[in-house]
């Protein structure tokens, strides 16, 4: 059933608020993808804040074009049937997402991404970012490598105390 005018006006405006809001919006083709496996992506996306929407690139191309940020962005690869993937969170979850899904379901295929700054991104340097850690995975290991001196430092005086005690006790048997 084919859009009226006010329709498309409310998905242009639905769009460029996802695209301003998005720090990473990750552009797939999903051609012979079947509904089910769409639906399971979505569901999966919703599961680490993305938002995936299938929308005509035409659509897109104005909602692009309304936003300063992204105007001069390049839309010349918007071609075919595609899937958008929106996070205002995490630059990395909606690439992640896609590529994990990816993995059984080989008919999604990287096209790019526009970053928060209007870049458009190669499906090669997507990839890329597909196999970064996420956010909180980052930050864990930030944590974990702050407090390794710490734990470094307690267990080297804790491993010498035990083992002057032990001399101490030799020497006093002795």
């Amino acid at each position: 059933m084919a859009l009226t005018k006010a329709q498309k006006n409310d998905v242009v405006s639905e769009v460029a608020e996802l695209l301003g809001n998005s720090k990473m919006t990750v552009v797939t083709k999903y051609e012979g993808t079947t509904v089910k496996a769409m639906q399971g992506l979505r569901r999966e996306a919703r599961g680490n804040g993305t938002v995936a929407k299938v929308v005509k690139n035409r659509l897109v191309i104005k909602a692009v074009q309304q936003n300063d940020k992204l105007k001069d962005a390049d839309v010349s690869a918007l071609e075919g049937m595609l899937l958008y993937a929106f996070n205002d969170q995490d630059e990395v979850a909606p690439a992640q997402v896609i590529a994990n899904f990816a993995k059984t379901n080989p008919t999604l295929e990287f096209v790019g991404a526009i970053s928060a700054e209007g870049k458009f991104l190669s499906a090669d340097e997507v990839k890329a970012l597909a196999t970064l850690p996420g956010k909180d995975q980052l930050i864990g290991e930030v944590v974990a490598m702050l407090l390794s001196p710490l734990n470094d430092v307690t267990n080297a005086l804790s491993g010498n105390l035990h083992a002057l005690l032990d001399g101490i006790a030799d020497k006093a048997t002795a």
